[in-house]
């Protein structure tokens, strides 16, 4: 049996595989007898295009598969000739009807086509950032400003590549996306300029001095000329950039009668979804020329009643009429913002609500386009209440506009989310306002107050035990029960009685060397008479400290930040939530003596850490505990941030010829021994040359047999200079 693949080639730029992938439409038939008619150059093209077919870019989600009817007439020639010998027809050659028959395939005339269906049920907005990652239709729409220049004649065309290019990048990961543009009015006014400058007399422009001619009067455009000058160049444009990246674009001119008439409502959602079918990206507008004002209605009073009066209640109409899973609505400013964004103390708000624009004050619209940021949110806000998530960001920034649609759909804190689903706790920033004004509280506080909070949690750290096992516990089963830890980062989860301890050991030792950290005098030098220069040490101010599968950290840190007079914003490993809720719970009981309990703070929100890095204005240091990995990848995602890494550390223990016969074996059992799991566990042992074959040599062998350590490396060294300093 052979595979014919009746296909027509064409090349494709694969953002996800960074490399050119040759793919084609086909339709897969079943012949006998005709392997030896042909050629082998044939055999070579075909096994070269099956291969193509089954690569992963091909096969993941989304993909259409399409045969352009000349190239199915080709084909057909080709195929009848070569299989006239074998008294076959291609009438003759049965089809594989199982995977055609399907409901995912549709056709176009004669030409069959394979969808991949939307694998999320729509109906209800996506409550976190997080999510919107499984986004699979989503809208675009590019406001005035982010598609025209700053003198509104013409359209930004390094802009708009680097959307087009962001949402070819989309569409290839098999997504359905739709664009709803402006810019014809201002690429028609540019036109229309033009055309108005080449019509003056020639004798008028020959003489008039240059500064005459660059002052001649342009009269007054009427934007709908200007729409239908401009609406078939901006189209020409979209499509020449799409074809870069072998995508075909549609247009589609929409007024506010399509969507109140229900028979032209129906024709418009069928052609979209024939249109994400074709895998064809949708070029949408209102159409500009013709277009009546806006009817007084009921407007944005439900989900069945919207007026388009402009591109953001367009987009937004659209995005729930289709279903949509996002829509995107690009403009020139960052997002939304508690008061108008020129304004000394605005503050971006990263995710909205409904019922909170009461607290919102809108400023002035954008230097282009019909709405404003207040229309804006109205559109939004109906569309969520559609079902469809939405986003508001800058696509006008030169820092961001090249990756900022990419970015939402990661999940990345970017521009303001509308959501449904309000958080119980506080947000990541008003947990970064918190712990700085109650760090500043804690670094006032005398040194025996400090230390008489870290006396209070060594003792709740005991007085507690059993409810922090009982937590501790809950966290070991959902880890063995998903089995996405390794032995030793269970080792490092797993807390005991000894453990809790030592650890409300280590505490106290902390509070006791705490009574200098803050406001000690490191150096003092005498300038001039009656006028010295004192180096204090003072709180840094707010530190985030990252850490893995390890709970013990959290007390630790704590109590260090306590000491030092130090805001604190936590981030634990997911595998030990319960744990370090508990044990933050007993941080803040111990800090609620002095009423500073607000000073330390543990991230329970989905907050991504790159995106906790981005914090600068509330964060002051990095502190990542953990992989060294985890250290870099911290480092790379900090924004303004300075990180305190770690490198990969050196565990060695060097044994001298001289040390002590009774410290010898203890410092190595409790090195390695005590506590295998950590990451600063004893791996290399360095042992002078002298001491082989010594009594002491012979009991540390003994000793780390008992204890079972597998394999031992040791290096019988000379005594290095290095050493020696």
């Amino acid at each position: 049996m052979l595979l014919v693949l009746v296909l027509s080639m064409c090349r494709l730029s694969s953002a996800a595989s960074g490399r050119n992938e040759k793919v084609c439409a086909l339709e897969v038939c079943s012949v006998t007898d005709a392997v030896e008619k042909i050629s082998l150059t044939c055999r070579r093209h075909l096994k070269m295009l099956c291969q193509a077919a089954l690569s992963p870019l091909v096969r993941s989600p989304g993909w259409c598969f399409v045969l352009p009817p000349h190239a199915i007439a080709a084909i057909s020639r080709f195929l009848s000739s070569k299989l006239a010998a074998s008294s076959l027809s291609l009438r003759d050659l049965p089809h594989n009807t199982q995977s055609l028959r399907n409901e995912s395939i549709r056709r176009w005339s004669n030409i069959p086509f394979i969808t991949v269906p939307l694998s999320r049920a729509h109906g209800k907005s996506f409550a976190h950032r997080s999510e919107l990652k499984h986004a699979k239709r989503i809208v675009v729409k590019l406001g005035s400003a982010v598609v025209t220049r700053g003198d509104e004649c013409g359209l930004a065309l390094g802009r708009l590549a680097s959307i087009v290019e962001q949402v070819s990048v989309l569409q290839n990961q098999g997504r359905e996306m739709m664009i709803v543009t402006s810019g014809a009015v201002a690429f028609g006014k540019q036109r229309l300029r033009h055309e108005i400058l080449l019509s003056q007399s020639v004798r008028q422009a020959l003489h008039s001095g240059q500064s005459q001619l660059k002052d001649m009067a342009i009269p007054v455009l009427e934007a709908r000329a200007c729409a239908a000058a401009g609406q078939s160049g901006l189209m020409a444009l979209y499509e020449a950039m799409f074809t870069q990246y072998s995508i075909c674009a549609a247009q589609i001119l929409v007024t506010n009668l399509d969507f109140h008439d229900e028979q032209k409502r129906r024709n418009l959602n069928g052609t979209l979804h024939e249109l994400l079918r074709m895998n064809i990206v949708p070029i949408i507008n209102t159409n500009d020329a013709v277009v009546p004002p806006p009817e007084p209605n009921s407007d944005l009073q439900g989900v069945n009643v919207i007026s388009v009066k402009d591109n953001d209640s367009l987009a937004a109409r659209l995005a729930v009429e289709m279903k949509a899973d996002l829509l995107i609505v690009l403009s020139d400013v960052a997002g939304l913002f508690n008061s108008p964004p020129g304004s000394d103390d605005a503050k971006l708000i990263d995710i909205f609500y409904p019922g909170d624009q009461q607290s919102v004050t809108f400023g002035t619209k954008s230097r282009v386009g019909v709405g404003g940021m207040e229309a804006k949110v109205k559109a939004a806000l109906w569309a969520l209440q559609g079902g469809t998530s939405v986003v508001i960001a800058n696509g006008t920034h030169p820092k961001i506009s090249g990756h900022v649609i990419t970015d939402i759909v990661d999940g990345k804190k970017v521009g303001t989310f509308f959501s449904e689903v309000k958080p119980a706790g506080p947000t990541v920033e008003q947990q970064g306002e918190m712990s700085r004004a109650g760090g500043r509280t804690l670094a006032a506080l005398q040194p025996e107050q400090r230390a008489e909070i870290i006396y209070r949690l060594a003792d709740l750290l005991t007085d507690q035990r059993e409810e922090i096992l009982l937590a501790n516990k809950k966290d070991l089963e959902e880890a063995e029960n998903k089995g996405r830890l390794a032995l030793p980062l269970l080792k490092r989860l797993s807390l005991s009685t000894s453990k809790l301890n030592s650890l409300a050991i280590g505490l106290r030792q902390i509070a006791a060397s705490s009574q200098d950290s803050v406001g000690r005098v490191i150096r003092r030098t005498r300038i001039a008479k009656d006028l010295e220069l004192e180096q204090v040490t003072v709180p840094i101010g707010v530190l985030l400290v990252i850490f893995e599968s390890r709970p013990d950290c959290l007390p630790q840190v704590s109590a260090l930040a306590i000491a030092s007079g130090n805001g604190l914003l936590l981030k634990g490993g997911k595998e030990a939530a319960y744990s370090n809720q508990i044990l933050h719970h007993l941080t803040q009981e111990a800090l609620s003596i002095h009423g500073v309990k607000d000073a330390v703070q543990l991230v329970n929100t989905r907050e991504e850490v790159e995106d906790l890095c981005r914090l600068d204005k509330l964060i002051d240091l990095i502190i990542p505990r953990g992989s060294s990995q985890l250290v870099r990848n911290i480092q790379k995602a900090a924004k303004g941030i300075p990180v305190m890494g770690h490198s990969e550390g050196i565990c060695h223990v060097y044994v001298d010829v001289d040390a002590s016969v009774e410290k010898v074996t203890r410092i190595i059992r409790d090195s390695k021994c005590e506590y295998p799991a950590a990451c600063n566990a004893l791996e290399t042992l360095l042992i002078h040359r002298d001491l082989l074959r010594t009594p002491l040599f012979d009991q540390i062998i003994d000793m780390l047999r008992v204890e079972q350590v597998s394999h031992v490396y040791l290096c019988f060294l000379l005594v290095l200079i290095c050493l020696l300093v």
